[in-house]
């Protein structure tokens, strides 16, 4: 017995001692985390719990120059509840009455949103979802909901805001306007995306944020805290830009409708104010793959290509400013074709055009023209002509406020390996070289505002609310690109594209243009089927230029047409016409072929008369357009017009009862 007793004793040593040994290990742990190492854990503890947030700022707005909202940031909320704050007398006093409300706000019935409340009630839930992505008006409702009306401690009520970036104006001029955000790149990776305007003033637009205290509750849940030290975040400023709403939605639409017409793959519209730089609208337009067209690329700014005819003009002023030739000098196309070494420089009327002066080179873009003009004058010093462009302008980039600006290109005669016989002559009418649609109408824009270029503007101040912090002025670029003798016998071959060249199918004898066409083959070298780029570059009114303009349209449907004077040009007729149509240009009446006095007379007096028959539709058959709808819009009528000059008919009969805010229709012919 006492044998068996020691041999269970001997078994339970082991045992007791591994059992003291564990105590003792238990007890330093407890002391080692409690004293030893109590702050270390203390604080770690606290950093895994609480953590500070920040609080974005909300961005400025971004303004068109008529004070049209083009890109603003808009507060999000998500709503959440914290049940356990929440007391079981409050909860079971308001639950039917919160329940109701979400109802009557949301889609689900009382009893459904009751029983997802009691549950979550319950669970113990201290982030329970009521509803994401409100408006500020949506969040007031929700917070005057009963229980929640209470305030966070007592109705348990959790307010997570947020901004997103809305553009009233839906995605017109996107591109330009472009923006700052974070995206996930194809390999899953963050990265950040600033583009346009957005992007680029963005120290001026994004603000400064605040920082705020959340704790950690599970799992990827935080929930804001009250914290003395909380900072506000301070809002961005605001930019106001040189877009006009009215005219970017006219060369918008103008573009829109030539695209779909041709089934071009795409293309861009820029207008320009003459006199300031200031960039009135802008449009890129792509197809994608439903046929539909949208801002996809910023083909106006970063696109470069070749030019093909617009580049003509560029090739006549060094010509010009040279005194190689002159206006009036006589030059033989021959029967449009003319050799070049091994290759043959081709116009486009079969024939030619046989003997011609220079100034008709431009007028009918005579590719063997202006061909023989600069090839056989600089043929033995082309450096003479690259170095004429370059005292243009042209050739370099303009160094834009927007990031990604196409780099020009102008072939060197000094690189032997990529200098042919046939180089400069082709360069002459605008292959070989590369610029983008924007630096061609800063060229443009400098010989209608008499030799000055200056350069693009796209924003002219930076207000904070009601108070104007930075402007910004028209930069000029060179104060006079060539003589005054050359600008005004170029801008007569640029009027008279429209009158009697290339143009002529956009002539108005009511409102003068000027500019020129082109038509550019594309993919010509890399064995793919021959496409087009067809373009107008040019400015209006003729005679005082108020506004540039220059239209590019790629790869239009071949079958349909493809040459600059129709699939082009139409876009720049269209801006024109509306624009004098909606905004008449100062001392426009001088510019029509009628007499200004008795035409100002003539529309006085049909005015008052119109007045006075104020019960009745007046007659306006006849009458110049402007004038038309100035007089039906003042009798209180929507007017809509269809072509260009006088009125030709109307839809409402002359003497019809007249009713406010009816619709008429208008024929110009």
């Amino acid at each position: 017995m006492a044998t068996e007793k020691k041999n269970i004793l001997a078994k339970l040593y082991p045992v007791a001692i591994g059992l003291l040994l564990f105590a003792l290990v238990v007890v330093y742990k407890l002391i080692s985390i409690q004293i030893i190492n109590g702050d270390k854990y203390k604080e770690e503890a606290k950093t895994r719990t609480v953590k500070r947030f920040p609080i974005p700022a909300n961005r400025g707005n971004v303004y068109s120059a008529d004070g049209s909202l083009l890109a603003t940031s808009v507060s999000r909320y998500d709503i959440r509840m914290d049940l356990v704050t929440v007391s079981d007398k409050n909860f079971k006093k308001h639950v039917k009455g919160l329940a109701k409300a979400m109802a009557k706000m949301f889609s689900k019935s009382a009893s459904e949103y009751e029983t997802r409340l009691r549950k979550a009630k319950k669970d113990k839930n201290r982030y329970y979802l009521i509803a994401r992505n409100l408006s500020y008006t949506e969040y007031i409702k929700v917070k005057n909901f009963p229980l929640f009306d209470l305030g966070a401690y007592k109705g348990g009520f959790i307010k997570e805001q947020k901004t997103v970036r809305e553009r009233p104006i839906g995605r017109i001029a996107e591109r330009t306007i472009g923006w700052d955000e974070k995206r996930i790149g194809a390999d899953g990776k963050e990265f950040s995306a600033r583009v346009g305007l957005e992007g680029n003033y963005r120290k001026y637009l994004r603000g400064k944020d605040g920082r705020r205290l959340k704790q950690k509750i599970a799992k990827g849940q935080w929930k804001p805290i009250f914290d003395a030290q909380e900072v506000e975040p301070v809002d961005g400023q605001d930019i106001i830009t040189t877009i006009n709403t009215n005219i970017q939605d006219i060369a918008h639409h103008a573009l829109l409708g030539q695209l779909e017409k041709y089934k071009a793959e795409h293309g861009t519209v820029i207008v320009m104010e003459t006199k300031t730089g200031e960039v009135k609208a802008i449009s890129n337009l792509g197809r994608v793959k439903n046929g539909k067209y949208y801002e996809r690329l910023n083909y106006a700014i970063g696109e470069k290509h070749e030019p093909g005819s617009t580049f003509k003009l560029m090739s006549m002023v060094v010509a010009l400013e040279d005194k190689v030739i002159d206006s009036g000098a006589v030059i033989d196309t021959e029967n449009g074709r003319w050799k070049v070494g091994k290759r043959i420089v081709k116009d486009s009327h079969r024939g030619g055009y046989g003997k011609i002066s220079a100034a008709r080179v431009i007028e009918l873009s005579s590719n063997v023209g202006i061909a023989k003009i600069i090839q056989n004058n600089y043929k033995h010093n082309p450096q003479k002509f690259i170095d004429g462009l370059h005292k243009l302008e042209v050739g370099f980039k303009l160094n834009l406020p927007i990031k990604g600006e196409g780099e020009p290109y102008l072939p060197n005669p000094k690189i032997k390996e990529k200098w042919y016989g046939t180089t400069l002559p082709w360069m002459s009418f605008g292959y070989g070289v590369e610029i983008t649609p924007l630096q061609t109408l800063a060229f443009y824009n400098a010989i209608a505002n008499n030799g000055k270029m200056v350069k693009p503007l796209f924003v002219k101040a930076i207000k904070q609310q009601d108070v104007v912090l930075e402007t910004f002025k028209t930069e000029v670029i060179n104060e006079k690109i060539c003589s005054q003798s050359t600008i005004n016998k170029v801008t007569e071959m640029l009027k008279n594209v429209v009158k009697r060249g290339t143009a002529k199918n956009i002539y108005n004898k009511n409102y003068f243009l000027a500019g020129k066409t082109g038509t550019c083959l594309v993919d010509y070298a890399k064995g793919k089927e021959t496409q087009y780029i067809a373009s107008f570059a040019g400015f209006f009114p003729a005679d005082n230029p108020k506004y540039s303009c220059i239209v590019v349209i790629h790869k239009p449907d071949k079958t349909v047409g493809y040459y600059g004077n129709i699939v082009a040009a139409p876009v720049f007729q269209k801006i024109a016409q509306k624009l004098y149509t909606d905004t008449p240009i100062l001392n426009e009446f001088e510019k029509l072929k009628t007499n200004y006095a008795s035409l100002e007379n003539a529309y006085k007096g049909y005015y008052k008369k119109s007045q006075k028959q104020y019960k009745n539709i007046p007659n306006v058959k006849g009458m110049v357009g402007m004038d038309a709808i100035s007089i039906l819009e003042n009798l209180g009528l929507k007017v809509h017009f269809k072509g260009s000059g006088k009125v030709k008919n109307q839809s409402i009969k002359a003497g019809a009862k007249l009713t406010k805010g009816r619709t008429i229709v208008l024929e110009l012919s």
